[in-house]
């Protein structure tokens, strides 16, 4: 199975999961029928990749659809350091890029040589350093990333963290530390540790949501200094479920929590049905309902933003402010480019009853 996965994540990044992935899924999956199978196969190899031929009105077309040429899948939260922004994403040792502009994009260093020792003692079926879907935020005066090693079809993951006082690669105190795990699941729970979503509060609390499939988008809360469980009996909460639900991200809006997720299925190229979903609460914990007032925890999430023409399967939404202007950062896989997974960054606003409105660049 390992082979496979490594053949997938090279096929969905090139765009040719589309015939591939159904007898992939087929042959390799053993979770649950309403658990993740072909998931395991995250596409996460950066890089530009070899040209495609693209008619330039169907480009013309993506770009204003946020379209920045990258390859990435499950993009991290954007974050600024020097004047640059920077992204990671999944693949062999965490890849990154990093802007100038949120426009034009530069491959950057991979954050682990090879997976830390603790990870083939918690997580024995994750093989090699390629971590799934590292979000990264910075608390204090350091940079802290979370990154995600599973088990292909199961819920046998974990989540660890590593720190960098910077995430400039030619400050002389540039260093990625591993500090280990931060929670995993497998026997004996029922929601599975990936996609780790760091929320820091204005009290300067600090949460991390989880999940996919499973019993859902869970959460924990985290102690600001060591980025660990804050106690480890601590609750786990519940805060949205949906039968393919993952990619959690949390932001705060004028005094309102909004938790964005996906829906639908990943990795498959051209067939993937990812879509964006969103629920608002007063607090952190919950509960989160959507714009009809239906919990996210019953199955509640209104759409943000889905398919459109070669714009398909947008997801794993993070947003950042630059100039005033808020833009939500996602991957999308690129019709014109046989499926190929991208870099999106499109601006946010919101209606006047406080929801978030997705549009297009200029």
């Amino acid at each position: 199975m390992n082979a496979l996965k490594k053949t997938l994540s090279l096929l969905t990044l090139a765009g040719l999961t589309a015939a591939f992935v159904p007898l992939y899924a087929q042959q390799a999956t053993t979770a649950p029928a309403n658990q993740p199978g072909a998931r395991a196969g995250r596409g996460g190899r950066g890089g530009r990749g070899a040209p495609i031929p693209v008619d330039p009105k169907a480009d013309a077309r993506l770009k204003t659809q946020g379209n920045v040429g990258a390859r990435v899948h499950d993009p991290s939260t954007i974050i600024e350091c020097d004047g640059e922004y920077w992204t990671f994403y999944t693949g062999q040792g965490v890849g990154s890029w990093h802007s100038k502009d949120l426009t034009n994009w530069v491959a950057g260093p991979r954050v682990f040589a090879a997976a830390p020792a603790w990870v083939p003692e918690n997580v024995p079926g994750h093989r090699g350093a390629d971590f799934w879907a590292p979000d990264v935020a910075k608390i204090g005066d350091r940079y802290v990333l979370f990154y995600a090693a599973s088990s292909f079809g199961k819920n046998t993951s974990a989540i660890g963290v590593a720190f960098n006082p910077t995430l400039n690669p030619a400050a002389p105190n540039f260093k990625w530390t591993d500090q280990g795990m931060v929670i995993k699941s497998g026997q004996g729970t029922d929601y599975n540790a990936i996609d780790p979503a760091i929320f820091q509060d204005t009290d300067k609390s600090l949460w991390l949501a989880f999940g996919s499939f499973w019993s859902g988008i869970r959460m924990i809360q985290l102690d600001p200094a060591t980025c660990k469980r804050i106690k480890p009996d601590s609750p786990v909460y519940l805060l949205a479920h949906y039968s393919s639900i993952e990619a959690a991200y949390l932001y705060k809006h004028d005094g309102h929590y909004y938790l964005f997720m996906n829906w639908g299925a990943c990795c498959r190229g051209t067939n993937s049905t990812y879509n964006i979903r969103v629920g608002r609460a007063d607090k952190v914990t919950g509960p989160y309902l959507d714009k009809t007032g239906t919990d996210l925890r019953n199955g509640g999430g209104t759409l943000v933003l889905g398919t459109d023409g070669d714009f398909i399967g947008p997801g794993h939404a993070g947003i950042i402010t630059k100039g005033g202007q808020e833009f939500m950062s996602m991957h999308f896989y690129d019709g014109a480019r046989g499926g190929a997974s991208e870099l999106a960054i499109r601006p946010v606003s919101w209606s006047p009853d406080g929801w978030p409105i997705v549009g297009e660049r200029k």
